[in-house]
């Protein structure tokens, strides 16, 4: 019989998909992370972290986990903590999107929404809080941005799997930047098969990987600013980025991020985040400039699935902030 014993034996062999409507040369190809079982790249993470802990004896049966988090690893560490039996707040971004506030709700999470437009140092940001909480409580903190079990996820799982699914012939990897745990431990894998893979960082204009990797510091204040693709970017670096083994990043603006989306549905029936369209537009313009002569393959990775956003992407929001 083929029957798996809980949910999550179902993570991970997520599906390659050509983009042959998107780039005529069929050489540029998108991993669609929403086959997961939470429907998102987060749910690799969420089960890592919390093995890490279980097996260090940071968790204990029945603890209490507090995440920041803009809504994705909040799903992957509910679903962990649902089959565990543990206890889970969330603390978010007011900008994150209403149905993800529900669904993390629908698995028993408190969501506790923090200013948008705070430092991440300000007492008020969902970084702080949720630090506040652990410190208060004696919860159990898995800190995505920090947690090395993050980009470890990526190098056990969607590395050996883009290797295998493209019979070793990716030339290059490209992906959205936001803790860094994503492109990283998938980018070390890629690169111990093949030295030659060349790893480009997608990041939103206004955030901070960008200027990062050119000049080696935060860029001044006034460059950080915000910006409306959800998901990916920050305004401080993280540790979770493995910055050895990427070799450039490149910036995508909110418009061409949401025109992305709106191709990828129209024209590729691939339903995906803002993330993604962000990740799938460095991909085309990373193919248009690199593979000219037609040889190489571009892999990308689209991290969840635009039902996630439907209270963003519709003609009303868009046209209300110039995105169409």
């Amino acid at each position: 019989m083929e029957i798996y014993d809980d949910i999550l034996e179902t993570l991970g062999n997520t599906p390659l998909v050509r983009l042959a409507r998107l780039h005529e040369a069929g050489n540029v190809v998108a991993k669609v992370e929403s086959f997961n079982p939470g429907s998102s790249v987060k749910d690799r993470i969420g089960i890592e972290m919390i093995d890490a802990a279980e097996a260090s004896g940071e968790l204990q049966p029945g603890g209490l986990i507090v995440e920041p988090t803009s809504g994705n690893t909040g799903l992957g560490l509910a679903m962990v903590a649902a089959l565990r039996g543990y206890r889970l707040i969330c603390t978010a971004a007011d900008k994150i999107p209403k149905e993800k506030v529900a669904l993390l709700e629908a698995f028993g999470v408190e969501v506790i929404t923090c200013p948008t437009d705070v430092e991440p140092t300000d007492p008020r940001s969902y970084y702080k809080v949720a630090e506040r909480i652990r410190d208060e409580r004696g919860a159990f903190l898995p800190y995505q941005y920090y947690n090395q079990s993050n980009p470890m996820a990526h190098y056990k799982t969607t590395g050996p799997e883009i290797w295998r699914q493209t019979d070793g012939e990716i030339t290059h990897w490209v992906a959205g930047m936001g803790t860094g745990g994503t492109i990283s431990g998938t980018a070390k894998y890629l690169k111990e098969q093949n030295p030659e893979v060349r790893v480009v960082g997608v990041d939103p204009v206004g955030s901070v990987y960008e200027h990062y990797s050119k000049h080696g510091e935060l860029p001044p204040a006034e460059k950080i600013h915000g910006y409306l693709i959800d998901g990916i970017g920050e305004d401080f670096m993280p540790t979770a980025v493995w910055w050895d083994y990427i070799d450039e990043v490149i910036t995508i603006d909110d418009r061409t991020a949401y025109q992305t989306v709106l191709d990828l549905s129209r024209r590729e029936a691939i339903f995906s985040g803002s993330s993604g369209g962000a990740a799938v537009a460095g991909a085309l313009q990373i193919a248009d400039r690199d593979l000219a002569d037609g040889s190489g393959l571009v892999v990308t990775l689209l991290p969840d699935s635009g039902e996630r956003y439907l209270s963003k992407l519709n003609q009303k929001w868009l046209q209300e902030r110039s995105l169409l």
